[in-house]
């Protein structure tokens, strides 16, 4: 019989040498941070559970957020002055996967994660007509994608999830959302959280911050020791990817 008094854990007490590789951290080029010093403030949040080593990811959406390496890299250049002692950041960026990327693929004007990892999102209320051309083309271009918080994407969440196991067949991995943990997302976002890790089909872990709401509430996820087991493997890949 399980106790109800189950010790937890808290989060951000397994976070040491962790990079926060999706995050939405540089100022003023999508829907993050909104100035340089909203982005510091974020910086020295992360840094009271111990993570000072960060990939930004802005958006990259067509028109919507039509950042470029320039952009993106400008941004970056705005903060560089004001880090906090200690602080690594380097940027990437999160891209839609649509026909614009497509484009921006051709271009070989792509920023990865660490040289060969490829951050890319869908659609909330469809999966890409084109999604088996673009893994194609990536795998082309000699690029790994992880899908950002696939538990996200409602229209692959059957009984089964087999749709996140052909993707992952397809060289794809899976990136967790850390407030997937909680009901930030809605309790049907969670649900589906703990069944892909219970799955084994969830690879990495970051926090997708994008305001100072997000960090604070990261800063309280507790987990019991039997979904700390289930995510340690995943915090550990998060780790090895740099």
């Amino acid at each position: 019989m399980l106790s109800i008094f189950q010790k937890k854990q808290y989060l951000a007490d397994h976070l040491e040498n962790f990079t926060d590789f999706h995050n939405h951290l540089l100022p003023n080029i999508d829907d993050g941070s909104d100035s340089v010093e909203e982005t510091i403030k974020l910086i020295r949040e992360f840094g009271n559970f111990g993570v000072k080593d960060f990939v930004a990811t802005p958006h990259v959406m067509g028109e919507y957020y039509p950042n470029t390496p320039d952009t993106i890299k400008g941004a970056l250049n705005l903060i560089k002055a004001s880090l906090p002692e200690g602080v690594k950041i380097r940027a990437a960026a999160e891209y839609m996967m649509d026909q614009h990327f497509l484009d921006v693929l051709e271009s070989d004007k792509v920023l990865s994660i660490d040289g060969k990892h490829i951050l890319v999102e869908m659609s909330y209320f469809q999966p890409p007509i084109n999604l088996n051309e673009i893994l194609f083309k990536l795998q082309n271009k000699s690029f790994k994608p992880i899908l950002a918080h696939p538990e996200r994407y409602p229209y692959f969440h059957s009984k089964s999830l087999h749709k996140f196991e052909e993707l992952k067949s397809r060289g794809c991995k899976l990136q967790l959302n850390m407030l997937s943990l909680t009901r930030h997302y809605g309790s049907g976002v969670q649900k589906i959280a703990f069944q892909l890790l219970e799955k084994g089909l969830i690879d990495v872990i970051s926090s997708d911050c994008h305001r100072m709401e997000h960090l604070k509430k990261i800063e309280t996820i507790r987990l019991s020791e039997k979904k700390m087991r289930l995510l340690h493997p995943v915090l550990e890949n998060s780790i090895n990817l740099f």
